[in-house]
């Protein structure tokens, strides 16, 4: 005869079941993204430029503009941040005939992650020590407008005696953005509208070797649609004037412009000459420029300046001034 279970057996199984039931319901609800996380980057690419080095890109996350940064993860590890308005980033210092996998995570400007998304794997190719000999020069650089922000680069491969494994995109001297090997057109974003730039190409191979420049090709972006051009300069910017230890200073503060992506350098006049530059660093706010400019004493009684402001934009070329505001020290 089977015994009957006791009251305390049956609380103990209903326990079970409830904590069972409980259990289920977490693992569920725990799957799911909190609501508020920026989404993840998507499109990773990942090629080499040589033995040591190699080239990663991704599309920017839905929602970018809530985006601060992009985190750069190689095997899991993050290595390098990068600003939101910048989609690709070299990472060097890799071994030779090595296997890596990279990842992207978008982060907001309240700290919150996206998840890793996609990690893509990418095998460096073996070093020639013995390699000396640079790639010859790209030739044929063409480059054509897209609209206000971005241009298309076409050019014609050039040839080493181990193989091109990267082409590198220069903007007026500064490297800007790398290609594939293989490929023979490139990608600029990010450029400001109606704006005249200059672009050179060069080859890399595996020891890291680097040809000539081919030669230039410029190219004008298309205006921007009406509205939206005042979005390249800083904001309300105020100026007061304080005395302190004898001598008179301004305080200035600024809204940073909507550019696409964080400004970091500010640049400020006094009277039309350049009076100081303002550099922020990685944990400083993006939102908004401060500076304290020390005065020359202007004369012998009170003086009248007139302060303007500009701001590096994302594509690294020095954006309009604000209007001048004018501001009375001394007396």
């Amino acid at each position: 005869m089977r015994p009957t279970p006791t009251l305390a057996a049956l609380s103990t199984a209903a326990a079970c079941l409830l904590a069972l039931t409980a259990t289920s319901c977490s693992s569920d609800s725990g799957a799911a993204e909190p609501p508020d996380t920026p989404t993840v980057p998507t499109g990773v690419t990942v090629y080499t430029s040589s033995s040591t080095s190699v080239h990663v890109m991704w599309n920017k996350a839905a929602e970018s503009e809530k985006v601060r940064r992009y985190e750069v993860y190689r095997n899991g590890t993050r290595v390098q941040n990068v600003p939101a308005a910048k989609h690709m980033i070299d990472v060097t210092g890799l071994k030779p005939s090595s296997e890596y996998t990279f990842s992207v995570r978008a982060r907001d400007a309240d700290g919150r992650l996206s998840g890793p998304g996609r990690a893509a794997p990418v095998t460096t190719p073996s070093a020639e020590a013995d390699d000396g000999e640079p790639p010859t020069r790209p030739g044929g650089l063409k480059a054509r407008a897209d609209g206000p922000r971005s241009a298309t680069l076409t050019w014609t491969k050039a040839e080493d005696n181990n193989g091109v494994t990267a082409y590198d995109i220069y903007q007026e001297g500064t490297k800007i953005h790398s290609a594939g090997g293989t490929e023979t057109t490139a990608s600029v974003t990010t450029l400001r509208p109606d704006t005249r730039y200059t672009f050179t190409v060069k080859a890399r191979d595996a020891a890291d070797n680097s040809g000539p420049e081919s030669p230039p090709a410029t190219v004008t972006t298309e205006p921007e649609p009406e509205g939206r051009a005042r979005a390249e300069v800083p904001t309300d910017l105020q100026a007061t004037a304080r005395k302190q230890a004898g001598a008179w200073s301004l305080d200035l503060v600024w809204n940073a412009p909507k550019a696409g992506g964080d400004i970091t350098e500010y640049e400020v006049y006094v009277d039309g000459k350049f009076g100081s530059k303002l550099v922020l660093g990685e944990s400083a706010p993006k939102e908004t420029g401060r500076i304290n400019l020390p005065l020359e004493k202007k004369g012998t009684g009170a003086g009248t300046y007139a302060v303007k402001v500009r701001a590096k934009l994302p594509d690294g070329k020095w954006g309009p001034f604000t209007k001048e505001v004018e501001v009375t020290a001394g007396g």
